[in-house]
């Protein structure tokens, strides 16, 4: 234990301090590229006055900051531009030695990641990041650029600075490793290792040991008398062992509540079958309602229900070999013998066709089933993954539904996987960009505002919003690709003063405690009017969490964002809700629109919809408007903004730019 003790504070330790060289290099490398990929930056580099703009901004900083010694600019020839340490002119070929010029040539080129290199001079070892300098987003293909260089000494109080950080007391630099201390190598741009970290073992293990020593030798002691006691009473005390172990052997593979098998129990049975060669197969058994159960009724009541359930499990069909319960509302099956599923299957749900009478109550249950059949030597947890994926996928096409496993279900989720990838590489690559759709004027037809709409274009085709926003939500990548579309959609409007600019929201996003404050950064880092921003969220969010989307809607209104309410026609919002939450506008759903030309009444539901916004005092905007007759119906209810293919479909930044500069001519 002593000894375990000591390796895994040292290991720790030395996690620690990778850690703490990881942070150093983190810190550089944030700096360098905040630095270098910079519009100013990159045209005041290309000018006759580059020397002093790089000493006005790197080189003095470099005097007596803490991010950096020394800031060096080498030019596309390979001349030195600008070069500072601590504030003087130096030479950096003189100092940094031959891999300077090899680590100039290798970050020569535009990347989004700094080069990060430790070199070894006559000064000591020193921290040596280098990027191109670029402007932020490039239209065309760059000529060769000039390269930033930022550099930090690991000086002894910059060595103190990361044992404080990392609780590596005593840390130390070193050109040589010591035997009886712990040892992190600094390695160059080669590998070769050009110092080291070097700091004590704390030791925990025989500082713990020296406490407890004396306890230790007492329990000892006590031991032994303990085991002369156990000699005298061995017959009788091994009698009531061997009844606890097999209570216990019970209590390990039986669920306390139901009396049946519990997970390993089944699993058990299901190792047992192995050495068969008769059919066997294994059922997933859930109850569609229980939770409902529960919230109604209570624990005890559904305690009460699984006991019911388990016992009219048990004599469902003559070849239920075992029945499991596998926790909360989930049951397990396993079938020996031939009979088709069909005939199991109909048996258990035939069990859930009557409700059930629990003191006095009448109680209805549903279930879903998935089966999967044992080929083969497959092992029991995969017998049982197989099954668990079946009764997921019986539940997602409705209650009391069965499924049987086959290989498609895993080629599914295979599929799933690998989109969900693709997605989140497209998110970090910009590869999903915003479409805009313009928003006009009822009155004068004037574009007044545009809706950022997410578009995926991937290397094997046009992906829908109606797939990839809905794996963003269950895979958690909602909240970067929201920021993403936030960041993306401020970033073109820039250039069109005057018009809103609509953003949807993700129900998912706005219940994120952070949501206000990412909105917030957003703004903040690009300087955008929040008055000009609305954020579209659907009838969704005032059901599953409203509390939380109040908060987040009073924050960000405060600083002037406006908030619509978009589909509505096709929920269950509330005349309470839209009062509560106060919208700034009412987006109509466009099956409201499409109701003019498909529903005898669609006009008189159309029109009493824009009369309780009227009443709201909530202005409206209808989408999906797709001729002239459509637009002057909605006209005529009350409608001030369209949206729909009569007035424009969804276009690129540069179609909307340019169909702007249009109508400014027109004009």
């Amino acid at each position: 234990m002593t000894r375990s003790a000591n390796e895994i504070d040292d290991a720790r330790a030395d996690r620690a301090a990778h850690a703490a060289i990881a942070s150093f290099m983190a810190k550089l490398g944030a700096t360098i590229k905040d630095n270098a990929v910079w519009d100013d930056a990159y045209k005041a580099i290309g000018t006759a006055a580059a020397a002093d703009w790089a000493y006005e901004n790197w080189g003095k900083t470099s005097a007596d900051y803490t991010l950096y010694d020394g800031a060096v600019v080498i030019g596309p020839d390979g001349n030195a531009i600008s070069a500072y340490l601590k504030g003087n002119l130096f030479q950096p070929r003189d100092y940094f030695g031959k891999f300077f010029d090899r680590q100039i040539e290798a970050a020569a080129n535009p990347q989004p990641a700094p080069l990060l290199n430790f070199f070894k001079t006559k000064a000591g070892i020193l921290l040596v990041a280098s990027q191109a300098i670029q402007p932020f987003s490039a239209t065309s293909e760059l000529p060769k650029l000039s390269v930033l260089t930022f550099f930090k000494e690991l000086t002894p109080e910059v060595v103190d600075a990361l044992s404080d950080e990392h609780e590596l007391d005593g840390l130390r630099l070193q050109e040589a490793p010591e035997p009886d201390k712990l040892n992190s190598p600094i390695k160059d741009m080669d590998g070769a290792v050009i110092g080291y970290l070097v700091w004590p073992s704390k030791a925990p293990g025989e500082a713990i040991f020296d406490k407890v020593y004396p306890y230790v030798a007492a329990a000892a002691a006590i031991l032994v008398l303990f085991l002369a006691a156990v000699l005298l009473a061995g017959a009788s005390e091994a009698r009531r062992l061997r009844r606890l172990a097999e209570a216990a052997r019970f209590e390990a593979n039986h669920d306390s509540l139901s009396g049946l098998l519990n997970r390993h129990g089944i699993l058990g049975v299901l190792d047992q079958l192995d050495g068969t060669s008769s059919p066997a197969s294994l059922y997933m058994i859930d109850l569609d309602g229980f939770k409902a159960v529960n919230d109604a009724w209570g624990h005890a009541v559904g305690d009460e229900l699984i006991g019911i359930v388990a016992k009219a499990l048990q004599g469902c069909h003559p070849e239920i070999h075992a029945l499991a319960r596998l926790g909360g509302d989930e049951f397990a099956l396993v079938q020996f013998g031939s009979s088709p599923h069909r005939d199991i299957e109909d048996s258990i749900l035939k069990l859930f066709l009557h409700p059930f009478k629990i003191g006095g109550r009448t109680i209805e249950v549903g279930t879903s089933i998935g089966v999967a059949c044992r080929t083969g030597n497959i092992a029991p947890l995969e017998l049982l993954r197989r099954a668990d994926m079946a009764l997921y996928r019986a539940k997602e096409n409705g209650k009391g539904q069965a499924v049987t496993y086959d290989l498609e279900l895993d080629r599914e989720r295979q599929r799933i996987a690998e989109l969900e990838g693709e997605l989140r590489n497209a998110i970090n690559n910009g590869a999903i960009e915003p479409a805009f759709q313009p928003l006009v004027s009822a009155s004068t037809g004037a574009i007044i505002g545009l809706e950022a709409l997410a578009r995926w274009r991937s290397p094997v085709g046009s992906i829908s919003p109606e797939v990839f926003i809905p794996l963003a939500e269950k895979s958690g990548l909602i909240d970067a690709l929201g920021v993403h579309m936030l960041r993306t959609s401020i970033h073109h409007a820039k250039d069109w003063p005057g018009l809103a600019l609509s953003v949807n929201v993700s129900p998912v996003q706005l219940c994120n405690p952070d949501f206000a404050a990412q909105v917030t950064a957003v703004l903040d880092e690009s300087g955008f009017d929040p008055a000009r921003l609305t954020l579209e969220i659907t009838e969704g969010v005032l059901m599953t969490n409203p509390d939380q989307a109040r908060r987040s809607i009073d924050v960000l209104r405060r600083i002037g964002i406006k908030f619509a309410l978009d589909d509505f026609g096709c929920g269950y919002a509330s005349i309470g809700a839209l009062r509560q939450f106060g919208f700034d506008r009412m987006k109509i759903d466009r099956s409201l629109v499409l109701g003019l030309e498909e529903n005898a009444n669609g006009i008189d539901i159309l029109r009493a919809t824009v009369a309780l916004a009227t009443a709201l005092e909530i202005p409206v905007t209808a989408e999906g408007i797709e001729n002239s007759r459509q637009a002057e119906i909605l006209r005529a209810s009350g409608c001030d903004q369209l949206q729909g293919y009569l007035v424009g479909k969804p276009m690129s930044s540069g179609e909307i730019g340019e169909r702007l500069r249009q109508g400014s001519s027109a004009a």
